[in-house]
């Protein structure tokens, strides 16, 4: 099934290269255009599309104004000519966003996560085969393979996504609600502050646990993890 979006933007030419762009993939059925944003915006208070292509710099109101206006929000790409991405497209949870001038290989790149994520977010539960983890961190969807999870560190109202080799990805969730994104039999939570791989627990000692490169510690109320798992 295509993804039905709209498309717009003040600058016909860009309408017109998104419109072509969006033939070239059978995944998408663009529905309609708009060269302003009242008329974009009116539209879809009616009409429920799936993917949302929004300048953000348009002389009416801009595009992430028009998004925040919505009720029902679809997946949102932004477009913009300027780098400095408004702070608001993360609070607005956008999936990408592009500059122009628009690249083939940069839109292919936004349809693909838009797709992906389309595809994830319609799964009725999370599966113990899923292999991936979908968060918004520096204005964008980032896809995360579960295999490179070394553990997840709670920071206040943020969380803190360890990864292999060193890396890290903040993001802007509670601890509940990330583990409810994450299959029971590979992560569990075994402290207020930390969730860990079950498959790369090492070692469990005097209520610490023992991964590759960290040792953290467990809380009483998850003790019956530890148990559980020295029984195996």
């Amino acid at each position: 099934m295509a993804l039905k979006c709209i498309a717009i933007d003040d600058e016909p030419l860009a309408l017109r290269l998104i419109s072509e762009y969006v033939s070239r993939f059978p995944s998408l059925q663009l529905v309609k255009t708009f060269e302003d944003a009242i008329s974009g915006a009116e539209y879809l208070k009616t009409v429920q599309v799936d993917l949302l292509f929004v300048d953000i710099n348009m002389p009416d109101i801009t595009g992430i104004d028009l998004v925040r206006s919505l009720k029902d929000k679809p997946m949102v790409i932004f477009t913009t000519a300027y780098k400095n991405f408004a702070y608001e497209g993360f609070e607005l949870e956008a999936l990408d966003y592009i500059l122009k001038p628009i690249d083939i290989k940069r839109f292919t790149k936004a349809v693909e996560k838009a797709v992906d994520y389309f595809n994830y977010k319609n799964k009725p539960t999370v599966e113990e085969t899923d292999e991936s983890l979908y968060v918004y961190s520096e204005y964008r969807m980032v896809k995360i393979d579960l295999n490179t999870i070394e553990y997840i560190e709670s920071m206040e109202d943020y969380i803190k996504i360890h990864i292999t080799n060193d890396k890290t990805i903040l993001t802007l969730m509670p601890m509940k609600k990330v583990l409810e994104k994450l299959p029971s039999t590979k992560f569990q939570r075994i402290h207020r502050s930390y969730i860990v791989p079950v498959g790369k627990i090492r070692s469990i000692q005097n209520r610490k646990v023992q991964l590759s490169e960290i040792e953290l510690p467990v809380s009483e109320s998850y003790l019956d993890f530890v148990r559980n798992w020295k029984q195996r």
